[in-house]
Order: structure tokens, then C-alpha cells, then sequence
């Protein structure tokens, strides 16, 4: 077979990292069919591929009108049996068989204008660009792929598709984070603590600001808390954004600590020296943090929300996100339960190796075959 991989979100989080996993483990049990990888140019010349993996250099912006004018002509080029489009903005134009990959339906859910920075129109127009792709990408796919049960169902009941059409396949630990977990020294997790100023047991949080991930509920859960545990930190990790900004701004607490963007080695000490961390989001399509947290040795206090508690098993404690009092009991619950916690860990500890990245590959390679 000839198989095409949009790859142009290699570089990025969240999908970007669904991307190089995928890539990386087909690399290892595929030497039999050909793929052409499609990147931009900042991805293209640091990625090593093996022989039968080609890379086609296809500089066109996500939600561009390059990519929905002149990605389905370069692509062609290549008389390809089938494109993988990892992500909803499959172009309209293409016409030939294709596979996609549905993360989530946040955006269906929370369509909301302060989930954006643009304005009332640009969010108008936008909203509609996407309803358009998602519903060209999962109509016309051979095969849509997804990576929860619960997104599963979710597009099964917006599309009213047969279940046989729709794959799930679930993500895992990268498998360098469980090498750094492994490996990490109680100096350098206090050295991550130094630098970060953490001088007290604390919650941790790493991921985005979008409403959705309810940041706000997790903060007002903390300072209710604190008022039970003197000296408690809150540590929020996250890429410095419009959405961290505007929670900055809101919520000036000098035992509320901001750390920005972290580094892999930061985030897994992070995990380690956390007393507890919490998932907050009203919604995920999957819900990896938890599952970091878990290969770090830190219990997990998560939301019931989305596909959280299909991830998570019954290695995490669950609350109603939309309850704050409930949010608070539960991570109390773990915080002043030192037995609670080291269950937490222990079952933890089995949870994250149920998921593999190269099992996931495993599949996405049956699903080419059956389309192909």
C-alpha cells in the first residue's frame, strides 16, 4: 500500500504529539508498505524517517485556504491507496480515501465566544468553517478513528453513524516521560522545586486555560482547601497563552504558582513532588495528564467528565466537575488520607501500562488495510 500521513502538526502539542507517537511506532512494526508524510518546513528537516517512509514537504498553514486549495492537488501527486488526516480540517477538495481522526467534540460543546480570542463575527464565521469540515471529514471518511469510547458514542449520536465505521484506538505514556519518571532523583525534583520557588506540599495541574479544562473551578476548589491545610501551594503548568494570562490576572495569590511552559524532565518532577493531581476539565476526549501522573507516582484526583473515567479506571478518585463542593471533599479526601493516596498511587502504577502507543499503532495499521 501507498499511505499518505498529514503530519503538518507534527511540531504541535496535543495533536502534534498523536502524530510523532503514531509515526514513531508504525516505523517499528510496518516495513512492508510505503508512506508519504506531509510536513512544513519547520518539521521537515529534523525528522529521521526509515526507508519506506518518505517525507513530501507541504508548507500549508491548518485552517488555511492553501490547505483547503492546494494540499489535495499535492497529495495527489503521489497516487496514494489511502490519507490518514489525524485531525478534523480534512480539505474539502480531496476526493479519494481517506481515514480521520476525531480527538474530541469540545468545540460542539463548548462553543462558547470566551473559548476564543477572536471576535463576535470572526467566532461566527469560524464556528461554522468547523461544523462544515467535521462533518465532511466524518461523513465522507472510509474510517473514522478516535481514541476514547466516549468520543465514540459522542459522534455515533452527532452523526448517526454505524458503530462498525468508527475505530477507537487510545493513546498512552510517551514513553521518554516513563524513562525520565524512572530515572529522576529526589535532587533534582528538589532542584525543579527551587527553581519554581515551591517551599510547601501542593496540588498540581499542567495543560491549557480553555474554559473547558474549568482552571477556574480547580482554584476556587484550592483556596477553599487552604483554608483547611495551612501553607498548601496550588503549581499550574501551561504554555503562556491568552487563557493563562486572564486567569493570572484574576486570581493574584503568592501561593498560587504560575510556571509557564515546563520542560519534560520539570513536568515529571512536578508530578512526582505533588501531593495530588487534579484533572479539573468539564470535558476530555482522553485525558493523558492523568496517566502521566499515574507513571510518576502521584495520585490522581480527577473529574467525572468526558472520557476521564474511562482512562482513569479505578485508579482515581471522581468528582462532578460542575459541583464544587464535591471537588473539594474528593482532593481533601486524598490530601489528609495518607493510605487513600498510597492505594491511589499503587493502583496507578498498573492503570498507565494498560495503554500502549504501539498498539495503537497496531490498530490504526489494521484500519488501512480494511480501507485500503
Amino acid at each position: 500500500m501507498r499511505i499518505g500521513v498529514d503530519a503538518r502538526l507534527y511540531g504541535q502539542a496535543g495533536v502534534g504529539r498523536y502524530i510523532r507517537n503514531l509515526l514513531l511506532n508504525l516505523q517499528k512494526i510496518d516495513t512492508q508498505n510505503e508512506y508519504f508524510v506531509f510536513l512544513i518546513k519547520n518539521d521537515f528537516d529534523s525528522l529521521v524517517l526509515s526507508p519506506n517512509f518518505h517525507k513530501v514537504l507541504s508548507d500549508y498553514k491548518w485552517y488555511s485556504y492553501a490547505e483547503q486549495l492546494n494540499l489535495p492537488f499535492r497529495i495527489s501527486k503521489f497516487n496514494l491507496n489511502l490519507v490518514h488526516f489525524p485531525h478534523f480540517n480534512v480539505p474539502i477538495l480531496y476526493r479519494r480515501k481517506f481515514v480521520v481522526t476525531i480527538h474530541d467534540l469540545i468545540h460542539q460543546h463548548f462553543s462558547l465566544q470566551r473559548a476564543t480570542t477572536h471576535g463576535r463575527l470572526s467566532y461566527f464565521v469560524k464556528q461554522i468553517g468547523y461544523k462544515k469540515a467535521i462533518t465532511h471529514a466524518v461523513k465522507k471518511s472510509c474510517k473514522v478513528i478516535t481514541i476514547s469510547h466516549y468520543v465514540k458514542k459522542e459522534i455515533e449520536k452527532n452523526w448517526h453513524l454505524p458503530g462498525g465505521k468508527i475505530v477507537v484506538t487510545k493513546e498512552a505514556v510517551e514513553g521518554e516521560l516513563i524513562k525520565i519518571a524512572d530515572t529522576l532523583t529526589v535532587q533534582q525534583i528538589k532542584a525543579v522545586r527551587d527553581k519554581f520557588k515551591i517551599n510547601s506540599p501542593y496540588i498540581y495541574y499542567v495543560g491549557n486555560a480553555h474554559p473547558h479544562k474549568n482552571v477556574e473551578g480547580l482554584i476556587k476548589s484550592y483556596q477553599k482547601i487552604k483554608e483547611r491545610i495551612e501553607g498548601l501551594q496550588l503549581v499550574l503548568s501551561g504554555y503562556d497563552h491568552y487563557f493563562w494570562r486572564r486567569i493570572r490576572n484574576e486570581y493574584k495569590d503568592r501561593e498560587i504558582i504560575y510556571t509557564g511552559y515546563v520542560s519534560d524532565e520539570e513536568m515529571v518532577a512536578l508530578y512526582k513532588g505533588a501531593k495530588v493531581y487534579v484533572a479539573s476539565s468539564f470535558e476530555e476526549g482522553f485525558g493523558i495528564p492523568i496517566l502521566e501522573a499515574m507513571a510518576a507516582g502521584c495520585p490522581v484526583v480527577s473529574s467525572s467528565g468526558g472520557s476521564l473515567p474511562e482512562i482513569g479506571g479505578s485508579a482515581c478518585i471522581y468528582f462532578n466537575p460542575h459541583n464544587l463542593s464535591d471537588m473539594v471533599e474528593k482532593i481533601l479526601s486524598v490530601l489528609e488520607n495518607n493510605k487513600l493516596g498510597e492505594k491511589l498511587i499503587r493502583l496507578g502504577s498498573s492503570r498507565y501500562k494498560e495503554f500502549s502507543w504501539e498498539k495503537m499503532a497496531k490498530q490504526t495499521l489494521e484500519v488501512y488495510k480494511q480501507c485500503a
